[in-house]
């Protein structure tokens, strides 16, 4: 039993307990925060017991499965999924620890049922970064769109059915083909040693050296799956309604960690078994990269929908990200595979907060409000917090990713990163532009302060009825605390996460250049 082995058994284990306890949210909610909690726990010795010095795959364990095909089920982890897995664990607890806070379920539907497919997600998604067999990770990247249909579907809002049937069709279509690219990397490792594997390391080793014609058409069918789960331009349009309809909570997870798979996708598989194809293809990647950056950034800045705003947000970030990786330096793609972790924790901690703003509320709609840092100066601060590290400021933790992926990309592709700075500077004003209309100027909407109404009270204009619009409880400061810390520690010192990914980053790099 590996450190790894029981991050991923323990959600299991708790969400079929937390399932049982379905009749008594209270108890179903403790339950689950207490076995997330455990989970991160778990994180530290899994962090200390790697060596970014040692081999590329660690905490291995594999058992066979499917013998007379050479499947197994195989587990393994690098600094690139390490740290995805190490931020899926901090933002669950988080998740939960928000849950009343970020607005309630429907009517009818417990939380034990939520909790419980929570934790599940959970499982599954770290099982999918750390699976090193080709045949799991396929298993895996669709049996996780299971509890996360259920999710958008069951919970979420007017349009979930819609939104969930819409997300797991492009998802399940997207891995399919990537199946069918498998099984012909399969066949060539079959003709060239005797016999087939799905073992990752063995097909690197294979399929890298494998006619540039058929590289092409089997990366292509990796890329669809995974430019699909990122989501890159034009196989976004998934996202905005998931995310859209989907509850807070599960926005977190859509958004910050699932959608990484995609790109981790690309460092993981694409990269170092299809060398020669992703070198021809890579201007095709670019320019759907940079597209992404242009499209993302001017469609966020037109959104009425705080959720929708956080959508195309994140599909210009994932531009960023494709930018880097398909660049091919040292520098632009730590700054890619840094980039995910920022990213997950900067977009976990806005989506949280417009949560928050919307249970206050009572609406995702930005011209809803006004002047809300007059009422609620804590929950406008923490707002500021998080755009900030979206936009990438100096100080951040996301600005040294974002610096590493533009320099790098420069030295080889000097038209792309150019293009892509100017997200940059989009970025800086549909952020700020956020913020200026949901807290700043005068009162308005459900932030209007009545005639003889203190901080912290609020009349809605049509009824002149006082409602509460509270700031943050302590509680609700404790649990986006860790966030704040990070956002703030990570920009001042990212040191570890870098040392932790850049030897992963340039093993991938020495694939690519050995072919």
């Amino acid at each position: 039993m590996t450190w790894l082995l029981a991050l991923i058994l323990l959600p299991l284990a708790g969400a079929l307990v937390v399932a049982g306890l379905r009749s008594n949210d209270r108890l179903a909610t403790l339950a689950a925060l207490a076995v997330s909690i455990a989970e991160l726990a778990l994180i530290v010795p899994f962090w200390l017991a790697y060596d970014p010095a040692g081999e590329r795959i660690q905490q291995a364990s594999s058992m066979e499965w499917i013998p007379t095909f050479g499947i197994h089920i195989s587990f393994g982890t690098d600094g690139i999924s390490l740290i995805m897995i190490a931020v899926i664990a901090l933002l669950v607890p988080i998740i939960i620890g928000t849950l009343n806070s970020t607005g309630k379920l429907p009517e009818g539907r417990s939380a034990g049922g939520f909790l419980s497919l929570v934790l599940v997600q959970e499982a599954l998604t770290i099982a999918v970064f750390a699976a090193t067999d080709v045949f799991l990770f396929y298993v895996l990247f669709e049996i996780m769109l299971i509890p996360m249909y259920f999710l958008i579907g069951g919970y979420g809002g007017a349009n979930r059915q819609y939104a969930a049937v819409k997300f797991f069709l492009y998802s399940f279509l997207g891995g399919l083909i990537m199946l069918a690219s498998a099984i012909g990397a399969y066949s060539l490792a079959s003709d060239e040693l005797g016999q087939g594997t799905f073992d990752w390391a063995t097909l690197v080793e294979v399929v890298r050296d494998a006619p540039a014609s058929t590289q092409i058409w089997l990366f292509l069918g990796f890329f669809l799956a995974f430019a699909i789960k990122a989501p890159l331009v034009p196989f976004h349009t998934w996202l905005p309604d998931a995310a859209g309809q989907a509850p807070i909570g599960v926005t977190v997870l859509l958004v910050g960690v699932l959608d990484k798979v995609g790109t981790f996708g690309f460092l993981r598989y694409c990269l170092p078994m299809f060398p020669e194809a992703s070198e021809r293809l890579a201007p095709l990647v670019l320019v759907l990269a940079v597209a992404g950056v242009i499209y993302g950034s001017v469609l966020a800045a037109g959104q009425q929908d705080m959720k929708r705003f956080v959508a195309y947000v994140s599909i210009a970030h994932f531009g960023f990200i494709a930018l880097g990786i398909f660049a091919f330096t040292p520098q632009s793609v730590v700054g890619s595979a840094t980039y995910m972790l920022n990213h997950s924790l900067a977009t976990g901690m806005l989506i949280i907060v417009v949560g928050i703003i919307a249970a206050r509320g009572g609406s995702t709609r930005i011209s809803d409000y006004g002047g809300m840092a007059k009422v609620t100066p804590i929950l406008g601060g923490m707002l500021l917090i998080a755009g900030l590290s979206t936009l990438s400021l100096p100080g951040t933790n996301s600005f040294i990713s974002e610096f590493l992926v533009l320099l790098g990309s420069f030295e080889t592709r000097p038209v792309y990163a150019i293009i892509a700075t100017v997200g940059m500077v989009l970025a800086a004003a549909y952020v700020l532009w956020l913020y200026q209309r949901i807290m700043t100027g005068p009162v308005r909407g459900d932030a209007l302060i009545g005639a003889g109404g203190g901080p912290g009270t609020a009349v809605a204009p049509e009824a002149g009825a006082k409602k509460a619009i509270r700031d943050l409880s302590v509680k609700e400061i404790a649990v986006l605390a860790p966030l704040v810390v990070l956002i703030v520690g990570l920009g001042f010192y990212p040191k570890p996460v870098l040392d932790t990914v850049t030897p992963s980053v340039e093993a991938t790099l020495t694939a690519v250049q050995e072919r």
